[in-house]
């Protein structure tokens, strides 16, 4: 395609612009959607059964831009790539109430956007405190349970040399403390068709340790926007990919991290593929919940403050039999 018709496609990445900030006044809407306008009655994609989804909106001109999520029973986050938090809850009808609207404090002035440019989101289920990573400064940020005060922050060693629109894109607290932390863009030494991730041994923001690092190899075409910890200890990694003729369009994932060696890889195995004809999207932000026995899986978009982009949040149930284990972990040999 030609690189000025991507170009005008591709959301801004300088982060120059001025950034906008939610008002004191919280108002939302959730407009349910369908999975398939050419089938309303589709519910299965991949190894995902649909259980719903909603359009959100604000005529808050702020609203949007929705990169990273946590979800802790019936309580939402929703972090934007601007600093911008919108909290809320939601039951079983997908109707939200109790909304909130917040701003994440630090780093920078605030000012203009790359100095909120957060993208990704992990937190501690004991203790509440929360991490998340930002582009252009490749940093790492602790906050405390309700995400108001800052705690810590490191720029790792490892980190400085990804480029500014490819740091800390979806990063990721496991069970057993450790951090999985991957770069969007970044590719190791000679794999072009891989991607740089991260693993911590525990806290990014205390340890003193160098992370290991190894490979993911996503979906061709496409670039890990999320990740999130499945109660088996594997992880489902969501992955998007902006072209012509269908915009975004997204691939989930399933990878096992466990006992991957320093310089090893692990290659994506996929689970579910969002094109036409069913919803598609920048989806960029991904949770994994349970509710009795079922595993359920929320995927949300960032509309990028565009006008032919959603902020959807969708709901699914991962059906175990059908979701395929990947590939072992490989050594660089």
């Amino acid at each position: 395609m030609p690189f000025s018709v991507l170009l005008m496609l591709t959301p801004t990445a300088s982060g120059i612009e001025p950034r906008g900030v939610l008002g004191e006044r919280a108002e939302m809407r959730a407009t349910p959607v369908t999975l398939d306008a050419t089938d309303p009655a589709r519910r299965q994609v991949g190894a995902l059964t649909w259980l719903g989804g909603v359009a959100l909106t604000s005529s808050d001109p702020a609203f949007g831009g929705f990169s990273a999520m946590r979800v802790i029973g019936d309580r939402f986050t929703l972090l934007s790539d601007g600093g911008n938090i919108v909290e809320f809850r939601m039951g079983a009808d997908l109707r939200p109430h109790d909304l909130r609207f917040a701003d994440l404090p630090g780093p920078g002035t605030g000012a203009i956007k790359r100095h909120r440019d957060s993208e990704s989101l992990a937190w501690d289920p004991v203790t509440g405190r929360a991490w998340v990573g930002f582009e252009n400064r490749n940093a790492i940020w602790r906050y405390d349970a309700g995400l108001a005060r800052a705690e810590r922050r490191i720029q790792p060693a490892a980190m400085a040399d990804w480029s500014i629109a490819g740091g800390a894109e979806a990063m990721v607290r496991l069970r057993d403390g450790q951090f999985i932390v991957f770069s969007e863009t970044a590719r190791p030494k000679g794999q072009p068709a891989a991607r740089i991730v991260l693993r911590f041994a525990g806290d990014p923001t205390e340890t003193r340790l160098a992370p290991a690092a190894f490979a993911y190899v996503p979906p061709a075409g496409y670039d890990p926007t999320d990740a999130a910890e499945l109660p088996d200890g594997r992880l489902l990694v969501l992955n998007r990919r902006l072209s012509l003729p269908g915009l975004f369009t997204a691939r989930l994932c399933v990878i096992d991290v466990r006992g991957i060696p320093d310089g090893g890889s692990v290659r994506c195995a996929e689970l579910a593929s969002f094109e036409r004809p069913l919803l598609h999207d920048n989806f960029e932000a991904l949770a994994v919940t349970r509710e009795g026995a079922d595993t359920i899986v929320w995927i949300a978009s960032d509309d990028n403050g565009e006008f032919w982009e959603q902020s959807l949040l969708l709901k699914f149930r991962l059906d175990a039999g059908q979701a395929k284990s990947p590939p072992p972990a490989k050594g660089t040999g």
